[in-house]
């Protein structure tokens, strides 16, 4: 039993120590294949970097060399400019020198000319001298044979042949006028042709209606809204008629000023593309649309002045200028007439030889005065000359805005030019309609008349004339007073005005009640 053990115990310890061996020889051989390796890793390392270095060497020999050769055509190039350079000097200088021997020559014949003259010139006074004496012998000898002194026959010979030169005057004068005035017809009436063909342009005539589009005819419900109240709002806060009917997907817009149209147009953009749709908010979009409308109005006028050519302008101005798009006469837009009569006034200065810059200025801005915030009692071309003169404009752009319908005289060339421009533009077919602008005159009317009532705040004409819409503020007339004011208006106008058909006047008293909660 105990030889079994220690042979068991002699056999592990050979064991453990042959697996020790084992090891020991293993991790040997492994020390000597990782060294074997990394030298073999050492050399390669060794071999690319070579490599590396030879190919980096012949890249920058490579480089050199294109460098060097570069640089050496750019000295071969300096050096034919410096040559070519001090050729074409040499030349100049060849050239001075022939000029200077040129001029040099010169000199000396103008020298010999001079003396060759003052020699002519002494032989030429002692003949004067004698030609004078014989003269003056002729004319005492004439003067014994007539019995007349050289002075009375003089004079008559003068007054002789002043009368000759009168009548021949005279017949010569009247064929210049006649001539003159042929040609000055012919060459006015190539001008103005000339300047109509170039600028031949269509019009835009001004309607009284806008039609606003929707999706769906669910949104006139809306815009209706309960009992109506939302298109009372926008048309109480707006001053146009909104027209609902059975037109699909289309909402009109009624009114005769074009600013009022635009902004209500604006307004139901808004409302409807927000889709929150009641009286406050109607109020508040109203108000902002009619900012954005004037910030629109300014840069309009701004790129109609640079599209013009023109400078210098004031702001003011050029806001009234982008109003025009907004107004017309006659049925005929008043930035496009503008326009066009600035056109045309520059190439009729033109033709005839001044500044077509005045003459486009003058004519953008001579009808300027129909289109003031505020409207007083002066004709439009009187008004504008003032504002024009407000705004430091040149005293003939002032005096012809304000002699181009002749209410003052006309003082310079660009005058006439205007006025017959602005004729050219309004007179030929089809740019105006007498009655538009009749029709516009009358609704403008019924609102002043209204307005001239104590207590109204705004007034409307709608329905092609034939509604008035009286606003009035509910703390300074009652309900009593409207119902008078109302007949009152009715009266007046059936005395003063002329209109077809009849003209219904509503006055509305509204009273709000208005709270925060905080």
């Amino acid at each position: 039993m105990n030889l079994d053990i220690v042979t068991i115990i002699v056999i592990a310890a050979a064991a453990v120590v042959g697996l020790g061996l084992g090891i020991l020889i293993t991790a040997t051989i492994i020390r000597k294949n990782i060294e074997k390796k990394g030298q073999e890793i050492i050399k390669d390392a060794e071999r690319q970097a070579n490599t590396m270095r030879d190919k980096k060497m012949l890249e920058a020999k490579e480089r050199f060399l294109q460098l060097k050769g570069e640089h050496e055509q750019q000295t071969i190039e300096k050096t034919k400019n410096i040559n070519l350079t001090e050729t074409r000097t040499k030349q100049k200088e060849q050239a001075a020198s022939q000029k200077l021997e040129q001029v040099q020559r010169k000199e000396k014949e103008t020298d010999n000319l001079k003396n060759s003259l003052t020699e002519q010139l002494k032989i030429a006074s002692v003949k004067n001298e004698e030609l004078s004496k014989m003269h003056q012998r002729q004319i005492q000898q004439l003067e014994v044979i007539s019995q007349t002194s050289a002075e009375d026959a003089k004079t008559q010979l003068i007054e002789s042949l002043k009368s000759d030169a009168k009548s021949q005057a005279t017949v010569l004068i009247k064929e210049i006028v006649d001539e003159a005035k042929l040609t000055a017809n012919m060459e006015a009436k190539k001008i103005i042709i000339q300047s109509i063909q170039r600028m031949g342009v269509e019009q835009a005539v001004e309607n009284a209606v806008a039609v606003f589009n929707i999706e769906n005819d669910e949104m006139k419900g809306r815009i209706i809204g309960r009992e109506g109240r939302n298109i009372r709002a926008l048309e109480a806060a707006t001053g146009v008629e909104v027209i609902v009917d059975d037109t699909p997907e289309a909402i009109i817009i009624s009114c005769f000023d074009p600013l009022r149209r635009e902004i209500a147009r604006m307004a139901l953009h808004q409302l409807v593309t927000d889709g929150r749709i009641h009286p406050a908010r109607i109020e508040e979009v109203v108000q902002k649309c009619r900012k954005q409308l004037e910030d629109e109005v300014a840069e309009l006028g701004k790129r109609t002045v640079i599209d013009l050519g023109l400078n210098n302008l004031h702001p003011e101005l050029i806001r009234l200028v982008g109003k025009m798009r907004y107004r017309s006469s006659y049925g005929q837009n008043l930035l496009q007439h503008s326009k066009e009569v600035a056109n045309l006034a520059a190439t009729m200065a033109a033709e005839l030889g001044l500044n077509p810059k005045v003459a486009k200025r003058a004519g953008l801005l001579h009808d300027i005065g129909k289109v003031p915030d505020e409207e007083p009692e002066l004709p439009h071309a009187i008004l504008g000359m003032k504002l024009a003169e407000k705004y430091k404009e040149k005293p003939e752009i002032c005096n012809a805005i304000g002699a181009h319908h002749d209410e003052i005289e006309m003082n310079s060339l660009y005058s006439p030019i205007i006025q017959v421009c602005d004729a050219i533009s309004g007179a030929r077919p089809g740019a105006r309609r007498e009655m538009a602008e009749q029709y516009i005159k009358r609704l403008r009317d019924l609102e002043a008349l209204a307005m001239s009532y104590k207590g109204v705040e705004k007034t409307y004409a709608i329905q092609a004339g034939r509604e008035l819409r009286v606003i009035v503020g509910s703390e300074k007339i009652t309900d009593k007073e409207a119902e008078v004011m109302s007949f009152e208006i009715a009266q007046k106008i059936q005395n003063e005005m002329t209109y077809p058909g009849q003209v219904k006047v509503t006055v509305i008293r509204e009273t709000r009640a208005v709270s925060v909660a905080k």
